[in-house]
């Protein structure tokens, strides 16, 4: 079978019959007369079945309005085979209702296993050699439940199991004209694990410890296998790959932990070995900032001071740019060429200026399509050449040496070495191992406004160099409310398509930039989705750490986040059409925020009835319609009349009518567990169509969190939930919503303490949690070095700080110390 995602077709038919004898089937089985046997047929999206393909089917019947368990054998229907041949589906011994009223949860899963062991750990193995076929591979599992008897089709959809790993070879250096092409080549999966336990009962796996390499099936220079979801280990060998019996790798360069049905591309260029390139000093047109600076009179300059000096061999002539920032020296080579070692002397007297100048190369003659090859990452020595090489294997034309922020591009020698070639992508530079964001803006704009988008390039680098994703019409803006005015910009990025970067799970245009200036963590919203996740709110935010430069100045660890909006695997409600007007279509979905800075924006918003401001985010203000904007606002108020009356804590017809409750309190326990000040001063809420009720999530603006705020500090010390503070939210109604359900409605409190008690118990632990704060502070080990050289505040208080630590281990120290105390203070005040 070649597919990715199948849909199961459960068609059902009366048999007709007498009253008091029983028909036997085609398959040889007695069937009661007048029951209804369940047939099959499957058709598959995007891909077909193939004759010999077969299905496993259980049905467990229902015992009132509770499921039967599953058992390995004993059900109403025990691991019925289903063959598919010349385009239609047949079983020898179909499954059947055991009369016109006992309902089935129906279970089936591919491919057909003949003899299951256990229905909660059957073991299931991916072929180790799929050069042929890896169809026996491609575990699936899929569940109806409740299935009334009927004569209509019921329709099970298939969940892959099982995850893809692809890889697409290129040719590297050496190879001759259709010596390429004429090579044998041939991949494996590097010792990876092959077997998992299967429940067929829930559809969970879990890696059991067989593994072993796996022989990919090929085409040409491209490779697949299916694989064992699983955490793999950055440095690890991913990949074996044999071209003409010489063997390459391909390691990881980051942690890779692997989802079930989900697809990981890489690409790997292959270099004939054996085969030697020489470098040679290059020269070349000088070029640069125009105009140098006259120490002696202060004034700018064509003729001391210039660009020229930083070729001449002297170390005591220099450059030194009239404008303090944005300034940049370099060469025109004429050609690509693969630069492999460059070297750099400072300024005499002034060796710390070359501290974080980021070298350049590009094929544009304005490098809007610069990228990084190095950035010298400590002040240097006068008066000798520091040298490095480069790992870059694509050519530039032009290449530069730009001056970090606010240093006048000091430089006293500049040399650049390599080869006459146009190279390849096989090998990009990331300024440390984390991912480097790149942004080049149309004709190098500073990007100063949080409403107008400047057109730029954007390259995002990860894993290791060997990955680049480039959208060379992105529009780029700031963001943000308080965190705009920091020196440390917020910015939102806008694709000019649909895109998953750094293997987000959504495929969206928007992507946010946070700069984190006030967490020192550089940590805190990476932790509390984390919490989040934990806590498991329907809709997580994806961030990933990342280094960015903007027009070849390096401005940072950043976090690259999901954009807040409705979408697939982002909040995932219907999105709104501008004829949805009327019925059922006017009912959703839609995104909101109660947000206490709605009238400082250009959105859409609304106070309510009691005063909370809202923010409508979707629909968008450009689509929502004044039917829409009616409907939401006044389903709002509805929703808030109900919380604040009389009969409010009644199970049907009060608030729970309007207010998902289970969403509201992992969202509430995740605010108070992190300490979150902002927690209802911006809260997201969402409805979908067809549902009367809001649910809360998701989580957002965690960089007060953790014991990050002088306002609330210390949290740990203070006698009740952290939302009862002073100006805590973003109205007096919300801070007293959350009294009447929190504190006055005892079917809510009980509800709260066992969801407190079950999270204590899935992850919100300190052992596991600091464990996770360890991992991530090694992971930003080195880009925070960078960061706070860039902007050197751990010594001073910024934005809410209570403290100034000095050090980056002691603000991570911090997170730790509280979150020690924090599980024992909530299980204090949610269970007094």
């Amino acid at each position: 079978m070649r597919l990715r995602d199948l849909l199961l077709t459960i068609a059902t038919a009366t048999l007709i019959g007498g009253c008091s004898t029983d028909n036997t089937s085609g398959g040889g089985v007695n069937i009661p007369n007048g029951y209804m046997a369940i047939s099959i047929s499957a058709t598959v999206e995007g891909s077909q079945f193939v004759s010999g393909d077969c299905i496993g089917l259980y049905a467990i019947n229902y015992n009132g309005d509770a499921t039967v368990g599953m058992t390995t054998t004993g059900n109403q229907a025990d691991n019925v085979k289903y063959s598919y041949a010349g385009g239609k589906w047949s079983s020898t011994s179909p499954a059947y209702y055991r009369d016109a009223k006992t309902a089935v949860n129906l279970i089936a899963y591919y491919p057909y296993i003949d003899d299951i062991k256990q229905i909660s750990a059957h073991p299931f193995s991916v072929d180790s050699d799929q050069s042929k076929s890896s169809a026996g591979s491609n575990l699936m599992w899929g569940k109806v439940s409740h299935v009334e008897p009927t004569k209509e089709a019921v329709v099970i959809t298939m969940e892959p199991k099982m995850a893809n790993l692809e890889l697409t070879i290129k040719r590297g250096a050496g190879w001759d004209s259709g010596e390429w092409e004429r090579a044998t080549k041939s991949a494996k999966v590097c010792n990876t694990i092959t077997e998992v336990k299967f429940n067929i009962a829930t559809g969970e796996t879990t890696p059991a410890d067989k593994s072993s390499d796996i022989t990919m099936r090929s085409s040409d220079n491209w490779f697949a296998a299916i694989v064992v979801p699983q955490d793999i280990s950055a440095s690890t060998c991913l990949f074996k790959v044999t071209v003409n019996n010489e063997e390459y790798t391909f390691n990881l360069h980051e942690n890779l932990k692997m989802e079930a049905g989900r697809k990981y591309a890489y690409e790997m260029t292959i270099p004939k070995r054996g085969v030697v390139v020489e470098s040679e000093k290059l020269s070349g047109t000088i070029i640069g900032t125009r105009y140098s600076v006259n120490y002696d009179n202060g004034q700018m300059s064509e003729t001391v001071n210039t660009k020229a000096n930083v070729f001449d061999g002297n170390y005591d002539t220099f450059f030194a740019s009239y404008d303090r920032s944005n300034t940049w020296v370099g060469y025109d080579l004429g050609e690509p060429h693969v630069i492999t070692r460059i070297g750099y002397s400072p300024r005499v007297t002034q060796p710390s200026r070359v501290e974080l100048a980021l070298i350049e190369g590009a094929n544009n003659a304005d490098f809007s399509d610069a990228l990084p090859i190095y950035i010298i990452k400590s002040s240097a020595t006068e008066r000798v050449m520091t040298y490095a090489d480069v790992t870059c294997s694509r050519g530039f034309r032009y290449v530069r040496y730009v001056t970090p922020n606010d240093k006048r591009c000091n430089l006293a020698e500049l040399e650049f070495y390599g080869y006459k070639s146009a190279g390849d992508d096989s090998q990009l530079y990331q300024l440390t191992n984390l991912p480097t964001v790149v942004i080049n803006t149309a004709n190098a704009q500073d990007i100063t406004s949080k409403e107008v988008e400047i057109t730029s390039t954007v390259h995002i680098i990860s894993q290791g160099g060997t990955h680049l994703l480039t959208d060379t019409q992105t529009g780029v803006r700031g963001r943000g409310n308080a965190s705009w005015n920091f020196e440390k910009k917020p910015y939102r990025l806008k694709f000019s398509e649909k895109r998953s970067p750094l293997g987000a799970p959504a495929e969206a245009k928007k992507w946010t930039l946070l700069s984190n200036h006030g967490d020192k963590t550089l940590m805190r919203n990476i932790l509390a989705f984390e919490v989040s996740r934990r806590l498991g709110l329907a809709y997580t935010p994806f961030c990933k750490p990342v280094d960015v430069i903007i027009n070849g100045e390096y401005k940072g660890c950043y976090q690259l986040c999901d954009q807040v909006d409705v979408r697939k695997n982002r909040v995932d409600v219907t999105e709104m059409k501008k004829s949805d007007n009327s019925g059922t279509n006017l009912t959703g979905g839609y995104l909101i925020e109660i947000d206490a800075y709605a009238s400082t924006t250009e959105k859409v918003y609304f106070y309510s009835k009691h005063g909370t401001p809202v923010t409508i985010k979707s629909p968008d203000d450009e689509d929502i319609t004044a039917e829409q904007r009616k409907y939401i606002e006044d389903h709002f108020n509805t929703m808030e009349a109900a919380v604040f009356a009389g009969n409010y804590t009644d199970a049907s017809s009060g608030y729970r009518k309007y207010l998902d409750l289970d969403s509201y309190l992992r969202h509430f326990i995740v605010g108070e567990f992190i300490g979150n000040t902002d927690t209802y001063w911006s809260v997201y809420m969402y409805k979908q169509r067809g549902d009367d009720r809001f649910y809360v999530g998701p989580v957002w603006d965690c960089d007060l969190a953790f014991e990050n705020d002088y306002r609330t500090h210390p949290i740990n010390n203070t006698d009740d939930f952290l939302y009862c503070g002073k100006s805590s939210g973003a109205s007096e109604a919300v801070n007293q919503m959350n009294n009447r359900i929190i504190k006055n409605d005892a079917a809510a409190r009980a509800e709260l303490k066992r969801l407190w008690s079950w999270a204590k118990q899935n992850g919100i632990d300190a052992t596991s949690l600091i464990a996770y704060i360890d991992e991530t502070a090694a992971l930003l080990e080195e880009s925070q070095q960078l960061n706070f050289k860039r902007w050197p505040i751990l010594n001073q208080w910024v934005h809410m700080n209570f403290q100034a630590l000095g050090s980056y281990e002691a603000e991570v120290g911090t997170i730790k110390s509280y979150i020690q105390q924090r599980v024992t203070k909530l299980d204090e005040l949610i269970n007094k």
